[in-house]
């Protein structure tokens, strides 16, 4: 299997302290999180059952929504919602910004299974701004908004502008839906609970792998109209499988243990970030993170950088990323998410790792 990584992801692989995330992803993270429950537990049968809708409920009540339905993908679950907004508002059209990830990693499903024009608000490098949505000359069933906008760095726009938004959209009869993917990470920084920023959508979606660290699987939320409809639509999608609790019981199991550690994550990826930017030809973005994500760019190609990175994971132990992306012409980057994972390193290993790192990229 070796053989086939890059010599990069092969010398990240053999580190002890992987920088990001919350550790391997192998099956140790289903057999952790079913250790404790008794095995005579009733799974769901069709996305039915009181387990998965005692989990649903708990959701619900965290996000301040009525009803709250598990899906298996996140893809699934805002294909869906946008589709049973626009259904309502009899338009077939939605706007989100150009690298929304309904835009870019979903191959057009939206438009190939559900026929729904997509309007691209904004430039690709910055937020949309208020601006542009008061002055959007097309009707459109729904806007959809991600929090935080991963493809260009995890950036935040004010919480008073996600008020002004919501009171517009509500005002015009416009759906408001919140790509949450991520959404407890953004929680430390705008110090809102759930419930508060929740209140300014119609319906949110969730997800249990990126920041929580579980298996799969979703959660998307809203009234109770808007959620009965929804479990329509994940039947029609195969979304209902016979059984989903390896899915929502690991969800539960690692956001009971993660979702109170996101202001952690938050202060260890700040200080992260100093560490990066104290090193020549680095830059992060934003140079200051608002979450415990943030993307880090280097002012070196990536047949230099790479040997570098080699070197330094065999010397120190540390692995800072598994892979690098060409983002221009002599430039790198990589994405960062803070985890438990960062708190595992040795704070001697890590201090040596940025200094042979300041020293490659001077000696490269």
């Amino acid at each position: 299997m070796s053989s086939t990584l890059s010599p990069l992801a092969a010398a990240f692989r053999q580190t002890s302290y992987p920088l990001g995330g919350h550790g391997r992803r192998n099956i140790q993270i289903l057999k952790e999180a079913l250790d404790g429950l008794d095995g005579k537990l009733e799974s769901d049968i069709y996305g039915t059952g009181e387990s998965i809708e005692s989990f649903q409920a708990e959701m619900a009540a965290y996000l301040g929504k009525e009803k709250a339905v598990f899906f298996p993908s996140g893809t699934m679950a805002q294909q869906i919602a946008l589709r049973i907004w626009c259904d309502e508002k009899g338009i077939r059209k939605v706007a989100y910004h150009p690298l929304s990830h309904l835009e870019i990693h979903e191959e057009d499903g939206l438009k190939e299974l559900h026929q729904i024009e997509s309007i691209l608000l904004g430039e690709k490098d910055r937020l949309i701004q208020l601006d542009e949505i008061l002055e959007l000359k097309e009707e459109i069933a729904c806007l959809l908004i991600e929090l935080p906008q991963r493809e260009i760095g995890g950036d935040l726009p004010p919480f008073e502008e996600l008020v002004a938004i919501s009171a517009y959209c509500r005002a015009h009869g416009i759906k408001l839906h919140l790509d949450g993917a991520r959404l407890y990470e953004v929680l430390p920084f705008y110090q809102k609970s759930a419930v508060e920023l929740c209140a300014l959508f119609d319906s949110v979606y969730i997800s249990f792998y990126k920041g929580i660290g579980g298996i799969a699987g979703a959660i998307l939320a809203g009234d109770e109209a808007f959620t009965a409809k929804s479990k329509v639509w994940k039947r029609r999608h195969g979304g209902d499988l016979i059984s989903l609790y390896p899915y929502y019981l690991s969800a539960s199991y690692y956001f009971k243990q993660r979702e109170p550690k996101m202001g952690q994550y938050y202060e260890e990826a700040v200080a992260l970030a100093a560490l990066f930017n104290s090193c020549p030809l680095v830059t992060t973005l934003p140079r200051v993170p608002v979450t415990n994500m943030f993307h880090v760019h280097l002012a070196m190609p990536k047949e230099k950088l790479e040997p570098i990175l080699v070197g330094l994971y065999a010397e120190t132990d540390v692995g800072l990323i598994h892979y690098l992306r060409e983002s221009g012409e002599g430039i790198c980057s990589f994405e960062i998410s803070i985890g438990d994972a960062f708190a595992q390193i040795p704070k001697d290993k890590l201090k040596l790792a940025f200094e042979r790192l300041d020293a490659g990229l001077r000696e490269g």
